[in-house]
């Protein structure tokens, strides 16, 4: 696993041991990153279910003007710092030990880009997406990592579905918020 492009590509990324973390592959990623490319310059982002914190990683080292980490794992949130630190992105970054509800709901910070990559088999996009919908700045972009068994989850009010992209077993949905301008 490593750093596709920008400023810290080609870095080597650690993951945490055990099953709990399914690290994204280099070819989603770079599909995911190649269909929000224009969106990253000086974006917030916000990287829930964070585990490795690659997704985060790539965002920064493509633009990014910062970006948040959550996850509940002692262990994932080892990995998201020690990834930071070795690629130098640490100072653009918040890391935090929480549920990712949690955050969400209580957050009072709004974000260009949401990243939902949680475990597979969870049910956790349906009910996460209209959270994320709430955190999202107009003219941003929730992005959902899914099995494509799941099938596609519905956009919440004030959303739509941008695209959907299939890499065999694993499908990524791209939802936007119009921007106030688009309303205009």
């Amino acid at each position: 696993m490593r750093v596709i492009t920008g400023i810290a590509r080609g870095h080597r990324l650690i993951a945490p041991e055990g099953l709990d973390v399914r690290p994204t592959s280099d070819k989603v990623k770079e599909g995911i990153f190649s269909s929000i490319q224009f969106e990253l310059d000086g974006a917030d982002v916000l990287d829930l279910f964070a585990g490795s914190g690659q997704m985060g990683i790539e965002a920064l080292s493509r633009g990014a003007a910062h970006a948040v980490f959550v996850d509940s794992s002692a262990k994932s949130v080892k990995c998201v710092n020690e990834n930071l630190k070795s690629t130098k992105l640490d100072r653009l970054a918040e890391v935090i030990t929480r549920d990712s509800y949690d955050y969400i709901k209580l957050t009072s910070q709004n974000f260009d880009i949401i990243i939902l990559d949680p475990p597979y088999r969870s049910g956790h996009i349906p009910k996460l997406l209209p959270l994320a919908a709430a955190k999202l700045r107009s003219g941003g972009s929730v992005i959902c990592e899914y099995e494509q068994e799941a099938g596609t989850p519905e956009a919440p009010d004030g959303m739509s579905l941008k695209k959907v992209y299939s890499y065999g077993k694993i499908n990524v949905a791209v939802f936007t918020k119009p921007s106030e301008e688009d309303d205009e």
